[in-house]
Parts: C-alpha cells; structure tokens; sequence
C-alpha cells in the first residue's frame, strides 16, 4: 500500500510538467512562422538595397552573391542623372497628398451617413461600395481615357487624382464606416444632453476616437496613390510623369540598368517609410477603450 501512495504524487506531478510544456513548443512555432513571414516579406526589399549600392557590373554577374559585393554611390547618382528625379516625385507626392486629403474629407462624411442615419436604399448603397471594389482596373483604362479626354482632363494631374479617387474613396467609405459603428451613440447622446449640436457632438467627441482610423485609411490611399503605375502610365505625357513612370527611363532599347534603377526605387520608398513611422503609433492605438462601461 506504501508503494501505491508513494508512486500516486510522482505521476500528478509529471502531468504539469507535460502540459507546461506544450505552451513552449506551441509559441515556438508561431515565432518560426512569424519570422518565416518576416524573412520572405523582407528579402525583396533587402535584394533591392543590395543591388542599389553593388557595383552595377555585379548587378548583371551570372553567379549573383547574396551579401553586398561593395559598396558605391554611383547607382545613386546615376539615378538622378539620367532625368529629372525631383520633378516625379513633387507630382506624385501633390497627387497622393491631394487623393489623401480629399478621400478622407469626403469618404469621413459618406462613412458617417451611412452607419448614422437611416435612409431609404441605404443597404443598397453598401453593397454598392463593395461591388465597385471587385472590378478590376484594367477593365476600366478605356472607358476612363475617354471620359478624361471629353473633360479636357488628360495629361493633367487634376485628371490623374479625379481618377485615384474613384479607386480609393469606396475602400476608405468602408473602412471608415467600420470605425464610426464601433463607436457608441451613446457618446453623442450624452455630447449633445450637456448643451452640443449634432456638429458639435462629432467633432468634439467622435472626431478624437475616429483619428486611428483615419490615420490607418490615409496611409492606405496615400500608398496606393504613390505606387500606382498603369493609370499614371496611360493619362500621363513624359513631361507630366510620376515617380513610378519615372522609373521605366532605365529600360531602354541596349537594356535595363538594374542597379540604378534600384537606386530610384529606393529613394522612392524613402517618403512610405517615413510617413509609416511617423503615424505607426495612431494605427495601432485603440478606438473606445474605456469611453463607456457596461
């Protein structure tokens, strides 16, 4: 009988043992999975700075090295030699910034009447904003020069946000609509019960929540707008091209020259990684945390 009591506590204490363990191997996969993501999402960005500062005749080596060869700047300075580097990226940053600010304008009070007020054909409406997103925007070149061409818009920068705008605008509507939902009315009841309007009660109480999603919405129209390159492509002369057009200088008829060209595309990535530091707190900051209990 000893021996059974004294055998019982040996195999209870293994049994914590055993599954204390399986947490530990459980989050150790999700750490390899995650840095397996990391490591595929990130090599391109890291063969592109390798090529941008690799002597350009390693860039074209048939046995290519993983690690940097050496290091120049001269992919650097060709890339701002061969055109005019600074006259692309001023029109694509006034074009992005431009589709930003107006897309967060307009799609914000779009967004606010369909998810506060009640009004015949609303569902329609919704369904709508998601069924412009599943066309795709190559069906829609053609009918989009024309339309331009009959405005007096084409080859100009106004035509050009006119168009981004109709990509960007249903995406931020969307989105937008699903922060303001998220926000309680009762917000704005009680705004309102202290002495504010309508207006008031928006600015001052849903307008301050509402700034993570707008923030999250911006960066989204603003990347968009910067790295899109068949529309600025087809609406766009080369006096008027953008910064992504821009790049298409280094393929010519004797070939492409890699590495300058990834020196432009590196001196492109500058101003999104910049604006995603600058705001990468307000998109992961939470909307209503604690603003209403129960």
């Amino acid at each position: 009988m000893s021996a059974i009591t004294t055998g019982g506590p040996a195999t209870t204490t293994g049994g914590p043992a055993t599954t204390a363990g399986r947490p530990r191997k459980t989050k150790a996969g999700w750490n390899l999975l995650g840095l397996l993501v990391f490591l595929t999402a990130g090599f391109p960005v890291y063969w592109m700075l390798n090529t941008a500062i690799k002597p350009a005749k390693d860039t074209i080596d048939p046995d290519p090295s993983l690690f940097p060869t050496g290091f120049t700047l001269d992919n650097f300075r060709r890339a701002l030699a061969i055109a005019d580097f600074w006259g692309p990226v001023g029109r694509s940053l006034i074009v992005s910034v431009s589709v930003v600010a107006i897309g967060i304008v307009v799609g914000m009070l779009a967004a606010l009447a369909i998810s506060r007020f009640a009004f015949r054909g609303r569902k329609i409406v919704i369904v709508g904003i998601l069924a412009v997103q599943m066309v795709p925007l190559v069906a829609m070149i053609i009918p989009i020069f024309l339309l331009l061409n009959d405005l007096e818009q084409y080859d100009k920068l106004s035509g050009l946000i006119i168009t981004y705008l109709t990509f960007i605008l249903p995406f931020t509507v969307w989105t937008l609509r699903g922060f303001i939902v998220n926000i309680p009315k009762e917000l704005e009841e009680a705004a309102m019960v202290d002495g504010c309007s309508r207006t008031g009660a928006f600015i001052r109480v849903v307008f301050p929540l509402l700034a993570p999603g707008m923030v999250a919405t911006s960066v989204y129209g603003f990347i968009q707008a910067w790295n899109e390159y068949l529309y600025a492509l087809m609406l766009l002369s080369q006096k008027n091209q953008t910064a992504t057009v821009w790049l298409g200088n280094f393929t010519t008829k004797h070939g492409t020259e890699y590495a300058p060209m990834m020196a432009g595309a590196t001196m492109m990535a500058v101003p999104i990684v910049v604006l995603f530091l600058l705001v990468q707190r307000k998109m992961a900051a939470g909307l209503t945390a604690g603003a209403v209990k129960g």
